[in-house]
């Protein structure tokens, strides 16, 4: 028998005959020859490594059924998955952009090649350092824009491929209910919060290369090649890229191959993933940083003692476990626990934790002369301790953003999900396998009635995600105390026409139920602003926002809005202006904001368009930045085909812009020949605004000029 055709082999036992493993191209005539040949008269079973084709046994043919039977066998399960997660999922796909979306998917400043260079060398450029995230933000953007659609069909279809991952890592182990693991884990409806919130392709995305990562690592510990080794830490090293919560993957490799060999071997098992761990430890302190840094998870709100933190992480390990078993009441946002160490119930959390990790391990050390019923008894604690592991940064030892209004969160056990998942599909084959032969159709049945009862329950869940104000109406019907929907709801309102008094409503609702929120006080203030006489009242809660949070950059940027308002508030107003800018030197707004009290001030005209030009440089699409650098030019001698220029695109982006619209009718105005032009911007403010004075008395005039009317 040739050494390239069979160099590699290794035996196994399975169903009690011994089937050879080789490394043969099982693609060439020759080497299925070979294989056959070899193997003719010896009534052993043949599987082919490359491929896991079906078995070549005594009697059978050298030809391409059994390598066709096998790509079939590989197809099938990923057609069923990939048609099952796209059907569950269809009401997302009509879904919309939903609260922090617009922040990830890819601002107008980052759209450039300059923006995908900023993507990646620029911390705090994107909402968070995930530079491959936004990467792939930014090749949908180039896509299809800014239709939603196509991003939710692209987190559907990573899902998908993350539930076909499952099933081959679950095959590469040798695990039984490869398929049902997969269904269950891309039906589920614990995972609906990660594929139907287009922020969460964080999750989806990262899984996918965090489980090809695994996929091809095991393939190395079998074979030891050294491709395959780079392969893997490559796709890891992307996964944190993505995603810095997969930087558990080499803990939850150990836990494998402590579950299928029962010990770990240093130099084998510890040793090639030491690199690992320090990418992943590496990446873990900066995504901290960085929480920390530039999306604000400080403060009170996270004021918590080392002992609060376990009594937590014990409460939310069997909040997840819970919802996995029952997936009843899924929210968006669940009610924040207080956490108490006075409270005697609560140490019954982590102490159930521990009391299952010591229950389980007393189950895994029971010795059997069968070395697959010695693994069977581990595979509880191994299942066990990926679920605790993976959770780990999440279950309340690091600070994370969301930790604000809720220490849990769906999307948080994304992958920590399948240390139960997997072991419970294991289980339910088992069962399956063990039925009497004449129940054996009903119980296939009832087997198939589970996915299709998560795949239900996913349908239904969808439907929460349609649009930002259902998906607040029902976090408030789950969650009453919720003053973050209230918060959201509250904007979602105040952009609405008639819809003011019920934001109003909204924000002192949520007030109500958490007082010392800087954010609230500061969106009440701005709905007040905008009702006649409660100027002074809105300046309050700016003040108030300011005293609870002194670098709330967007708070001081709206007291300078409401002070140059006032009159004698302009320097006051320009100081809170510059504090905003000192506290964020990017922030567009507070620019546009400065040059508009500059342009007030003699002599400072020049500074209020360089403040207007550097708000238009961080948001090119800001159509009052170019209104006002329009009005600025306007002044100058000889610039105002420029202003008009300015106008044009403030009315390109915001066709409504009544502003843009008079002030385009004064410039053309003055032009030659062009007050016709003139005449149509005048009416068209009036169209929009028919109260304005100033553009009924300007239309009048250049009537008056066109024909004496």
């Amino acid at each position: 028998m040739p050494a390239r055709a069979f160099a590699a082999r290794n035996r196994a036992r399975r169903g009690g005959r011994t089937v050879r493993f080789f490394r043969a191209d099982h693609r060439t005539a020759e080497n299925r020859t070979l294989a056959f040949e070899a193997f003719r008269d010896s009534g052993v079973a043949v599987r082919c490594g490359n491929c896991s084709c079906l078995p070549v046994v005594k009697g059978s043919s050298p030809g391409k059924a059994n390598c066709l039977a096998s790509i079939f066998r590989a197809i099938a399960p990923g057609a069923l998955i990939f048609f099952a997660t796209v059907l569950a999922y269809l009401p997302a796909v009509r879904g919309g952009f939903l609260w922090d979306d617009d922040a990830h998917v890819t601002k107008a400043d980052l759209r450039s090649l300059h923006g995908l260079e900023r993507i990646w060398g620029e911390v705090g450029a994107t909402q968070q350092y995930y530079p491959l995230l936004h990467t792939a933000f930014w090749l949908e953007h180039r896509l299809w824009g800014d239709a939603v659609a196509g991003y939710h069909l692209t987190n559907i279809l990573f899902h998908a491929a993350a539930a076909c991952l499952v099933v081959a890592v679950a095959r590469r182990l040798a695990v039984p209910g490869a398929l049902w693991a997969g269904l269950l884990f891309a039906l589920h409806p614990i995972e609906v919060e990660s594929v139907a919130w287009i922020s969460e392709q964080k999750n989806t995305l990262s899984a996918v290369l965090c489980l090809g990562a695994a996929w091809v690592y095991l393939g190395f510990d079998r074979d030891r090649r050294a491709s395959q080794y780079w392969l893997a830490l490559l796709l890891f090293v992307l996964a944190l890229l993505s995603k810095t919560v997969t930087a558990t993957l080499p803990a939850g490799l150990l836990v494998i191959f402590w579950w299928q060999r029962g010990r770990l071997s240093w130099r084998r098992d510890a040793l090639p993933l030491l690199p690992w761990f320090g990418l992943g430890v590496t990446s873990g302190l900066f995504s901290a940083w960085v929480e920390r840094l530039f999306i604000g998870a400080h403060g009170t709100a996270y004021a918590l003692s080392l002992l609060d933190r376990c009594l937590l992480a014990g409460r939310v390990i069997w909040f997840y476990f819970a919802n996995l078993l029952w997936p009843a009441n899924l929210t968006f946002i669940y009610p924040r626990w207080t956490v108490d160490a006075a409270a005697w119930w609560q140490w019954l959390f982590p102490l159930g934790a521990l009391g299952v990790v010591e229950f389980l391990c007393r189950v895994a050390a029971t010795r059997a002369a069968d070395p697959a019923r010695e693994r069977t008894a581990r595979a509880p604690l191994a299942g066990w301790l990926y679920f605790v592991g993976t959770l780990f940064p999440a279950v309340g030892f690091v600070n994370v953003y969301p930790f604000r209004y809720s220490y849990v969160a769906d999307h948080f056990q994304y992958l920590a999900g399948l240390g139960i998942i997997v072991p419970a599909a294991s289980g339910l084959n088992w069962l399956l396998a063990r039925v009497p032969a004449p129940a054996k159709s009903a119980a296939w049945v009832l087997g198939a009635a589970v996915p299709a009862l998560c795949a239900v329950l996913t349908w239904r869940q969808c439907g929460m995600y349609h649009d930002a104000e259902t998906l607040y109406r029902t976090t408030l019907a789950r969650n009453p105390a919720c003053w973050l929907a209230h918060n959201n709801l509250g904007l979602i309102w105040s952009k609405l026409p008639g819809r003011l008094d019920d934001a109003i409503a909204q924000y002192q609702q949520a007030l109500r139920v958490n007082p010392d929120c800087a954010e609230v006080h500061n969106n009440l203030g701005s709905a007040w602003s905008e009702l006649p006489g409660r100027l002074e009242d809105a300046i309050a809660q700016y003040q108030e926002a300011l005293r609870l949070q002194p670098d709330y950059a967007k708070a001081h940027n709206n007291l300078g809005n409401a002070w140059a308002q006032l009159p004698g508030r302009r320097d006051a107003a320009i100081a809170q202006y510059q504090e905003a800018l000192r506290l964020q030197p990017d922030y567009a707004e507070a620019h546009n904001g400065l040059g508009a009290a500059l342009a007030e001030l003699p002599g400072r005209l020049s500074d209020a368009i360089a403040q207007y030009q550097e708000a238009l440089r961080l948001q090119p699409d800001y159509a009052e930045a170019h209104n006002n650098l329009g009005a600025a030019l306007a002044q100058l001698p000889g610039r105002l085909h420029d202003a008009i220029a300015q106008y044009q695109e403030a009315l390109r982006l915001m066709p409504g812009f009544v502003d843009a619209h008079y002030n385009l009718g004064v410039a053309l105005a003055q032009m030659p020949g062009r007050l016709n032009e003139a005449i149509a911007q005048f009416q068209e403010a009036l169209r929009l605004a028919p109260n304005d004075p100033a553009a009924q008395q300007a239309l009048s005039e250049v009537l008056r000029q066109a024909n004496g009317r």
